[in-house]
Protein backbone atom coordinates (compact mmCIF):
# COMPACT_ATOMS: atom_id res chain seq x y z
CA UNK A 1 0.00 0.00 0.00
CA UNK A 2 1.29 3.61 -1.14
CA UNK A 3 -1.00 6.39 0.69
CA UNK A 4 2.05 8.78 -1.00
CA UNK A 5 0.73 11.08 -3.81
CA UNK A 6 2.52 10.69 -7.16
CA UNK A 7 4.47 13.84 -8.97
CA UNK A 8 1.94 13.63 -11.41
CA UNK A 9 -1.24 14.07 -8.61
CA UNK A 10 0.38 16.84 -6.49
CA UNK A 11 1.17 18.61 -9.84
CA UNK A 12 -2.92 18.34 -10.74
CA UNK A 13 -3.89 20.01 -7.49
CA UNK A 14 -1.51 22.93 -7.64
CA UNK A 15 -2.93 23.28 -11.18
CA UNK A 16 -6.99 23.56 -9.97
CA UNK A 17 -5.98 25.38 -6.87
CA UNK A 18 -4.37 28.22 -9.19
CA UNK A 19 -7.24 27.96 -11.55
CA UNK A 20 -10.18 28.18 -8.73
CA UNK A 21 -8.51 30.89 -6.91
CA UNK A 22 -9.99 33.20 -10.01
CA UNK A 23 -13.08 32.38 -8.84
CA UNK A 24 -13.29 34.14 -5.03
CA UNK A 25 -16.04 34.65 -2.23
CA UNK A 26 -17.64 37.79 -4.37
CA UNK A 27 -18.03 35.25 -7.36
CA UNK A 28 -19.60 32.65 -5.58
CA UNK A 29 -21.72 35.06 -3.09
CA UNK A 30 -22.97 36.76 -6.50
CA UNK A 31 -24.24 33.61 -8.48
CA UNK A 32 -25.79 32.29 -5.56
CA UNK A 33 -27.45 35.67 -4.90
CA UNK A 34 -28.61 35.79 -8.59
CA UNK A 35 -29.83 31.70 -8.44
CA UNK A 36 -28.28 31.45 -11.99
CA UNK A 37 -25.38 28.97 -13.07
CA UNK A 38 -21.60 29.69 -12.66
CA UNK A 39 -21.08 29.52 -16.54
CA UNK A 40 -17.20 31.36 -16.45
CA UNK A 41 -16.47 28.94 -13.54
CA UNK A 42 -17.50 25.79 -15.77
CA UNK A 43 -16.51 27.21 -19.13
CA UNK A 44 -12.71 27.24 -16.97
CA UNK A 45 -12.85 23.89 -15.45
CA UNK A 46 -13.78 22.77 -18.76
CA UNK A 47 -11.09 24.46 -21.16
CA UNK A 48 -8.52 23.39 -18.67
CA UNK A 49 -9.16 19.83 -19.29
CA UNK A 50 -10.41 18.93 -15.56
CA UNK A 51 -13.93 18.10 -16.87
CA UNK A 52 -12.43 14.93 -19.17
CA UNK A 53 -9.66 14.28 -17.26
CA UNK A 54 -10.96 10.55 -17.47
CA UNK A 55 -11.58 10.43 -20.99
CA UNK A 56 -8.45 8.21 -23.15
CA UNK A 57 -5.77 10.38 -24.35
CA UNK A 58 -6.73 8.52 -28.02
CA UNK A 59 -10.03 10.97 -27.51
CA UNK A 60 -8.45 14.20 -26.47
CA UNK A 61 -8.69 13.52 -22.73
CA UNK A 62 -5.62 13.04 -20.00
CA UNK A 63 -6.19 9.46 -19.85
CA UNK A 64 -6.19 9.60 -15.93
CA UNK A 65 -7.98 7.50 -13.53
CA UNK A 66 -11.40 8.06 -11.00
CA UNK A 67 -8.82 8.58 -8.21
CA UNK A 68 -7.36 11.87 -10.41
CA UNK A 69 -11.17 12.88 -10.97
CA UNK A 70 -11.61 12.82 -7.43
CA UNK A 71 -8.41 14.51 -6.45
CA UNK A 72 -9.52 17.17 -8.62
CA UNK A 73 -13.37 17.66 -7.33
CA UNK A 74 -11.79 17.65 -3.85
CA UNK A 75 -10.24 20.67 -4.60
CA UNK A 76 -12.49 22.89 -6.90
CA UNK A 77 -14.94 22.37 -3.19
CA UNK A 78 -11.96 22.92 -0.79
CA UNK A 79 -11.53 26.38 -2.67
CA UNK A 80 -14.95 27.39 -1.45
CA UNK A 81 -16.52 26.59 -5.44
CA UNK A 82 -19.66 24.91 -5.91
CA UNK A 83 -18.24 21.39 -7.41
CA UNK A 84 -22.32 20.34 -7.63
CA UNK A 85 -22.30 22.31 -10.88
CA UNK A 86 -19.21 20.26 -12.40
CA UNK A 87 -19.00 16.68 -10.79
CA UNK A 88 -21.14 14.99 -12.99
CA UNK A 89 -19.07 15.39 -16.21
CA UNK A 90 -16.83 13.61 -14.52
CA UNK A 91 -18.46 10.63 -13.50
CA UNK A 92 -20.29 10.49 -16.46
CA UNK A 93 -17.78 10.25 -18.94
CA UNK A 94 -15.80 7.72 -16.60
CA UNK A 95 -18.45 5.42 -17.03
CA UNK A 96 -19.27 6.51 -20.37
CA UNK A 97 -16.17 5.15 -21.59
CA UNK A 98 -16.69 1.83 -20.09
CA UNK A 99 -19.78 0.87 -21.16
CA UNK A 100 -20.47 2.96 -24.63
CA UNK A 101 -18.96 1.20 -28.17
CA UNK A 102 -16.35 2.28 -29.77
CA UNK A 103 -18.36 4.11 -32.13
CA UNK A 104 -20.00 6.20 -29.79
CA UNK A 105 -16.99 6.73 -28.24
CA UNK A 106 -15.24 8.36 -31.38
CA UNK A 107 -18.35 10.50 -31.69
CA UNK A 108 -18.63 12.33 -28.61
CA UNK A 109 -15.82 11.82 -26.51
CA UNK A 110 -13.36 14.05 -28.24
CA UNK A 111 -15.82 17.04 -28.34
CA UNK A 112 -16.95 16.35 -24.86
CA UNK A 113 -12.95 16.56 -24.29
CA UNK A 114 -12.56 19.75 -26.24
CA UNK A 115 -15.41 21.70 -24.81
CA UNK A 116 -17.76 21.47 -27.55
CA UNK A 117 -20.00 19.27 -25.94
CA UNK A 118 -21.18 19.56 -22.24
CA UNK A 119 -22.49 16.09 -20.65
CA UNK A 120 -23.52 17.04 -17.17
CA UNK A 121 -27.13 15.24 -17.18
CA UNK A 122 -28.33 11.95 -15.57
CA UNK A 123 -31.73 11.24 -16.09
CA UNK A 124 -32.91 8.22 -13.85
CA UNK A 125 -35.30 9.69 -11.11
CA UNK A 126 -39.26 9.96 -11.15
CA UNK A 127 -41.41 11.05 -9.22
CA UNK A 128 -43.11 8.38 -8.08
CA UNK A 129 -40.64 5.74 -8.01
CA UNK A 130 -38.05 7.67 -6.49
CA UNK A 131 -35.03 5.76 -5.48
CA UNK A 132 -36.84 2.26 -6.63
CA UNK A 133 -35.42 2.58 -9.86
CA UNK A 134 -37.01 -0.56 -11.32
CA UNK A 135 -40.55 0.79 -10.81
CA UNK A 136 -39.77 4.01 -13.50
CA UNK A 137 -42.27 4.51 -16.25
CA UNK A 138 -40.65 6.38 -18.91
CA UNK A 139 -40.88 4.14 -21.49
CA UNK A 140 -39.33 3.64 -25.15
CA UNK A 141 -41.10 1.96 -27.98
CA UNK A 142 -39.35 0.74 -30.76
CA UNK A 143 -40.59 2.12 -34.30
CA UNK A 144 -38.32 0.93 -37.14
CA UNK A 145 -34.85 2.21 -36.47
CA UNK A 146 -35.82 4.40 -33.65
CA UNK A 147 -37.33 4.45 -30.27
CA UNK A 148 -40.19 7.07 -29.57
CA UNK A 149 -39.93 8.27 -25.86
CA UNK A 150 -42.90 9.27 -23.32
CA UNK A 151 -42.54 9.87 -19.80
CA UNK A 152 -41.31 12.27 -16.87
CA UNK A 153 -38.43 12.89 -15.02
CA UNK A 154 -37.69 14.61 -11.64
CA UNK A 155 -34.58 16.18 -9.89
CA UNK A 156 -32.65 16.21 -13.02
CA UNK A 157 -29.63 18.26 -12.56
CA UNK A 158 -28.29 20.54 -15.47
CA UNK A 159 -30.86 19.86 -18.24
CA UNK A 160 -30.24 23.34 -19.68
CA UNK A 161 -26.66 23.81 -19.23
CA UNK A 162 -25.94 20.64 -21.22
CA UNK A 163 -26.06 18.96 -24.49
CA UNK A 164 -26.04 15.35 -24.09
CA UNK A 165 -28.56 13.29 -21.84
CA UNK A 166 -27.80 9.50 -20.39
CA UNK A 167 -31.58 8.77 -19.94
CA UNK A 168 -32.85 5.53 -18.40
CA UNK A 169 -36.46 4.01 -19.85
CA UNK A 170 -38.22 1.11 -19.69
CA UNK A 171 -38.10 -0.86 -22.92
CA UNK A 172 -40.33 -3.82 -21.79
CA UNK A 173 -43.23 -3.02 -19.12
CA UNK A 174 -42.48 -4.92 -15.62
CA UNK A 175 -44.57 -7.64 -16.11
CA UNK A 176 -42.80 -8.49 -19.23
CA UNK A 177 -39.76 -9.82 -17.92
CA UNK A 178 -39.07 -12.65 -15.50
CA UNK A 179 -37.06 -9.43 -12.95
CA UNK A 180 -37.83 -6.04 -12.59
CA UNK A 181 -34.21 -4.99 -12.79
CA UNK A 182 -34.73 -6.26 -16.81
CA UNK A 183 -36.24 -4.47 -19.39
CA UNK A 184 -34.93 -0.63 -18.60
CA UNK A 185 -31.96 0.68 -21.55
CA UNK A 186 -29.73 3.09 -21.39
CA UNK A 187 -30.15 6.13 -24.56
CA UNK A 188 -28.06 9.21 -25.44
CA UNK A 189 -30.20 11.78 -25.90
CA UNK A 190 -29.69 15.16 -27.62
CA UNK A 191 -31.08 17.79 -25.69
CA UNK A 192 -31.15 20.82 -27.63
CA UNK A 193 -32.17 19.52 -30.37
CA UNK A 194 -35.67 17.74 -28.42
CA UNK A 195 -36.37 21.12 -26.96
CA UNK A 196 -35.97 22.66 -30.31
CA UNK A 197 -38.52 20.15 -31.65
CA UNK A 198 -40.58 20.18 -28.56
CA UNK A 199 -40.11 16.77 -27.83
CA UNK A 200 -38.52 17.49 -24.62
CA UNK A 201 -39.84 19.93 -21.99
CA UNK A 202 -38.31 21.21 -19.35
CA UNK A 203 -39.81 22.75 -15.67
CA UNK A 204 -36.96 23.87 -13.47
CA UNK A 205 -37.47 23.48 -9.42
CA UNK A 206 -36.57 26.05 -6.92
CA UNK A 207 -34.56 24.82 -4.40
CA UNK A 208 -33.07 26.06 -1.56
CA UNK A 209 -29.92 25.93 -2.81
CA UNK A 210 -28.44 27.43 -6.38
CA UNK A 211 -28.69 23.74 -7.84
CA UNK A 212 -30.41 23.64 -11.25
CA UNK A 213 -33.01 20.79 -10.83
CA UNK A 214 -35.30 20.39 -13.27
CA UNK A 215 -38.60 18.40 -14.22
CA UNK A 216 -38.16 16.47 -17.37
CA UNK A 217 -40.84 15.47 -20.00
CA UNK A 218 -40.82 13.47 -23.00
CA UNK A 219 -43.60 13.55 -25.48
CA UNK A 220 -42.76 11.56 -28.26
CA UNK A 221 -39.10 11.53 -28.31
CA UNK A 222 -37.11 9.96 -31.16
CA UNK A 223 -33.88 8.30 -30.62
CA UNK A 224 -31.76 6.63 -33.10
CA UNK A 225 -31.35 3.18 -31.79
CA UNK A 226 -27.45 3.68 -32.36
CA UNK A 227 -27.65 5.88 -29.06
CA UNK A 228 -28.46 3.08 -27.29
CA UNK A 229 -25.87 3.13 -24.59
CA UNK A 230 -24.77 -0.78 -23.77
CA UNK A 231 -27.31 -3.89 -24.18
CA UNK A 232 -30.91 -3.06 -25.16
CA UNK A 233 -32.95 -4.20 -21.86
CA UNK A 234 -29.71 -4.21 -19.33
CA UNK A 235 -29.19 -0.86 -18.60
CA UNK A 236 -30.27 -1.15 -15.00
CA UNK A 237 -27.05 -3.62 -14.83
CA UNK A 238 -24.78 -1.19 -16.79
CA UNK A 239 -25.88 2.35 -14.51
CA UNK A 240 -24.60 0.51 -11.02
CA UNK A 241 -20.95 1.39 -12.91
CA UNK A 242 -22.19 5.21 -13.18
CA UNK A 243 -23.72 5.06 -9.66
CA UNK A 244 -20.38 3.78 -8.37
CA UNK A 245 -18.51 6.34 -10.39
CA UNK A 246 -21.36 9.09 -9.19
CA UNK A 247 -20.73 8.15 -5.51
CA UNK A 248 -16.89 8.52 -5.49
CA UNK A 249 -16.71 11.76 -7.17
CA UNK A 250 -20.04 13.19 -5.30
CA UNK A 251 -18.19 11.78 -2.02
CA UNK A 252 -14.88 13.48 -3.02
CA UNK A 253 -17.06 17.18 -3.19
CA UNK A 254 -18.44 16.38 0.03
CA UNK A 255 -15.06 15.62 1.62
CA UNK A 256 -13.42 18.70 -0.38
CA UNK A 257 -16.29 21.28 1.12
CA UNK A 258 -15.57 19.38 4.74
CA UNK A 259 -12.09 20.58 4.42
CA UNK A 260 -13.50 24.01 3.15
CA UNK A 261 -15.26 24.57 6.11
CA UNK A 262 -13.08 23.13 8.83
CA UNK A 263 -9.88 25.55 7.08
CA UNK A 264 -12.35 28.26 7.06
CA UNK A 265 -13.89 27.79 10.84
CA UNK A 266 -9.89 27.35 11.94
CA UNK A 267 -9.21 30.83 10.49
CA UNK A 268 -11.88 32.53 12.14
CA UNK A 269 -10.87 30.45 15.59
CA UNK A 270 -7.73 32.09 15.26
CA UNK A 271 -8.80 35.57 14.60
CA UNK A 272 -11.87 35.81 16.68
CA UNK A 273 -11.06 37.68 20.20
CA UNK A 274 -13.94 37.29 23.30
CA UNK A 275 -12.89 37.76 26.85
CA UNK A 276 -9.35 39.03 25.74
CA UNK A 277 -7.73 36.12 23.77
CA UNK A 278 -8.93 33.84 20.57
CA UNK A 279 -11.47 31.58 20.95
CA UNK A 280 -9.74 28.88 19.37
CA UNK A 281 -7.97 28.34 22.54
CA UNK A 282 -11.21 26.98 24.13
CA UNK A 283 -11.20 23.53 24.06
CA UNK A 284 -14.85 23.94 23.45
CA UNK A 285 -14.22 24.92 20.07
CA UNK A 286 -10.75 23.16 19.73
CA UNK A 287 -12.49 19.67 20.38
CA UNK A 288 -15.02 20.21 17.46
CA UNK A 289 -13.01 20.96 14.92
CA UNK A 290 -10.28 18.18 15.55
CA UNK A 291 -12.72 15.57 15.81
CA UNK A 292 -14.15 16.58 12.58
CA UNK A 293 -10.57 16.61 10.97
CA UNK A 294 -9.87 13.22 12.02
CA UNK A 295 -13.41 11.64 10.52
CA UNK A 296 -12.89 13.83 7.38
CA UNK A 297 -9.03 12.35 6.95
CA UNK A 298 -10.16 8.48 7.76
CA UNK A 299 -13.01 9.28 5.15
CA UNK A 300 -10.36 10.42 2.49
CA UNK A 301 -8.51 7.50 2.90
CA UNK A 302 -11.97 5.23 2.25
CA UNK A 303 -12.32 7.27 -0.75
CA UNK A 304 -8.53 6.34 -2.14
CA UNK A 305 -9.61 2.63 -1.89
CA UNK A 306 -12.93 3.05 -3.43
CA UNK A 307 -11.15 4.86 -6.30
CA UNK A 308 -8.20 2.50 -6.71
CA UNK A 309 -10.68 -0.59 -6.98
CA UNK A 310 -12.64 1.30 -9.32
CA UNK A 311 -9.90 2.07 -11.61
CA UNK A 312 -8.54 -1.02 -11.47
CA UNK A 313 -11.95 -2.72 -12.40
CA UNK A 314 -12.67 -4.35 -9.36
CA UNK A 315 -16.08 -4.93 -7.35
CA UNK A 316 -16.03 -1.66 -5.45
CA UNK A 317 -20.10 -1.15 -4.22
CA UNK A 318 -19.20 -1.95 -0.29
CA UNK A 319 -16.65 1.10 -0.67
CA UNK A 320 -18.53 3.28 -2.55
CA UNK A 321 -21.68 3.24 -0.51
CA UNK A 322 -19.78 3.56 2.70
CA UNK A 323 -17.91 6.63 1.63
CA UNK A 324 -21.42 7.90 0.31
CA UNK A 325 -22.97 7.84 3.74
CA UNK A 326 -19.60 8.57 5.72
CA UNK A 327 -18.56 11.95 3.45
CA UNK A 328 -22.30 13.27 3.90
CA UNK A 329 -22.70 12.45 7.66
CA UNK A 330 -19.34 14.25 8.28
CA UNK A 331 -19.90 17.31 6.06
CA UNK A 332 -23.03 17.96 7.74
CA UNK A 333 -21.13 17.67 11.12
CA UNK A 334 -18.16 19.88 9.71
CA UNK A 335 -21.03 22.85 8.66
CA UNK A 336 -22.62 22.42 11.80
CA UNK A 337 -19.22 23.34 13.72
CA UNK A 338 -18.02 25.86 11.33
CA UNK A 339 -21.69 27.51 12.03
CA UNK A 340 -21.16 27.17 15.56
CA UNK A 341 -17.66 28.70 15.51
CA UNK A 342 -18.74 31.66 13.69
CA UNK A 343 -21.69 32.30 16.16
CA UNK A 344 -23.84 35.06 14.53
CA UNK A 345 -21.56 35.96 11.80
CA UNK A 346 -22.38 32.20 10.13
CA UNK A 347 -25.83 33.74 9.58
CA UNK A 348 -24.55 36.44 7.70
CA UNK A 349 -23.75 35.85 3.56
CA UNK A 350 -20.78 37.54 4.28
CA UNK A 351 -19.27 35.15 6.65
CA UNK A 352 -18.92 32.74 3.81
CA UNK A 353 -20.48 29.86 5.66
CA UNK A 354 -23.95 29.93 4.80
CA UNK A 355 -23.71 28.97 1.49
CA UNK A 356 -21.50 25.46 2.26
CA UNK A 357 -24.17 24.78 4.97
CA UNK A 358 -26.89 24.84 2.74
CA UNK A 359 -25.08 22.72 -0.28
CA UNK A 360 -23.66 19.98 2.40
CA UNK A 361 -27.45 19.27 3.37
CA UNK A 362 -28.17 17.54 -0.14
CA UNK A 363 -25.36 15.75 0.15
CA UNK A 364 -27.69 13.50 3.04
CA UNK A 365 -30.45 12.66 0.22
CA UNK A 366 -28.37 12.72 -3.07
CA UNK A 367 -27.67 11.31 -5.21
CA UNK A 368 -29.57 8.52 -3.09
CA UNK A 369 -30.63 9.01 0.57
CA UNK A 370 -28.21 7.58 3.20
CA UNK A 371 -30.66 5.29 4.24
CA UNK A 372 -30.32 3.49 0.84
CA UNK A 373 -26.50 3.48 1.43
CA UNK A 374 -27.22 1.91 4.90
CA UNK A 375 -29.92 -0.52 3.34
CA UNK A 376 -27.02 -1.89 0.65
CA UNK A 377 -24.50 -2.17 3.21
CA UNK A 378 -27.06 -4.35 5.74
CA UNK A 379 -28.05 -6.65 3.25
CA UNK A 380 -25.00 -6.47 0.54
CA UNK A 381 -22.29 -6.67 3.42
CA UNK A 382 -23.73 -8.16 6.57
CA UNK A 383 -25.92 -10.59 4.43
CA UNK A 384 -29.24 -9.24 6.64
CA UNK A 385 -32.39 -9.79 4.94
CA UNK A 386 -34.02 -6.91 2.81
CA UNK A 387 -36.17 -4.38 4.27
CA UNK A 388 -38.09 -3.94 1.42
Amino acid sequence: MDFALTDVQKMLIDTVRAACAKFDDKYWTDVDRKRRYPEEFVEAMSQAGFLSVTIPAEYGGAGAGITEASLIIEEISKSGADGGAVRAQIYLTTAFNKVANRTQKEEYLPKIAQGKLRFQTFAVTEAEAGTDTTHIKTFAQKIGDKYVINGKKMWISRVLQSDLMLLLARTKAINEVPKSTLGMTLFLVDIKKGIREGSIKVNPIEMMINHTANEVIFDHLEVPEENVVGEVDKGFYHILSFMNAERIINSSDAIGSTYFLINRATEYAKSRVVFGKPIGQNQGVQFPLASVLAKVEAVSMLRFKAAWLYDNNMECGKEANMLKYLSSEVGVEAANIAMTTFGGLGMAVEGGIERKFREMRLHIIAPVTNNLALSYIATKVLNLPKSY
